[in-house]
């Protein structure tokens, strides 16, 4: 005890009377205490997962709220955090709070294995949306590539059209022209 707490029971002449005293002086009296419940259970309504938000983030602040509820008097039975954790996930998440709800029963179902869960629907979704981020990756990767060797001396393409708008001729599929192809397949031309 600090020296401030012993002097607020230094005078008092039983541990009852002590306890009470530093009771209100730490947890505030019932007015006070009631006052910031009200504000902890505000915000543990209003909680909502962010769109960029990882799930055990959110999740973390969800069981902080919770804690403090707890702290201040009103202890939070997992089975509520659990629904409130449900119930306010992204749309991302909402097969698999389906196959939850249907699947198990959620008066028993520990935070702990509905993170476990969530996290591992979580992973597969990021492990789907890879390979498509990296196709269009290596789809741009590729572009640029093609667009660099295909440039000139000066800067143009293989369109063939400079500044003065003249071609070498027509174009044909994919950007070439004829000319490009008939040099290529013409072995005089090499």
């Amino acid at each position: 005890m600090d020296e401030s707490g012993f002097e607020k029971i230094a005078n008092v002449a039983s541990s009852k009377e002590a306890w009470d005293i530093l009771e209100v002086a730490y947890r505030g009296n019932d007015r006070v205490r009631q006052v910031r419940l009200q504000a902890l259970r505000g915000e543990f309504e209003g909680l909502k997962m962010e769109d960029k938000e990882q799930v055990t983030e959110y999740i973390t602040r969800v069981e902080k709220v919770a804690n403090q509820l707890g702290k201040n008097g009103e202890p939070m039975p997992a089975s509520r955090v659990v629904e409130k954790i449900l119930r306010s996930l992204t749309d991302d998440f909402e097969s698999i709070v389906c196959a939850i709800e249907e699947s198990k029963d959620l008066s028993v179902l520990s935070v702990e294995e509905l993170v476990g869960s969530l996290e591992a629907h979580e992973q597969r979704k990021r492990k789907k949306h890879e390979p498509h981020d990296q196709a269009l990756k290596a789809q741009l990767d590729l572009d640029e590539t093609w667009n660099t060797q295909s440039r000139g001396p000066g800067g143009r393409g293989r369109g063939g059209r400079g500044r003065g708008g003249q071609g070498r001729g027509r174009q044909g599929r994919g950007g070439c022209d004829r000319d490009d192809v008939e040099e290529s397949t013409d072995p005089t031309r090499q």
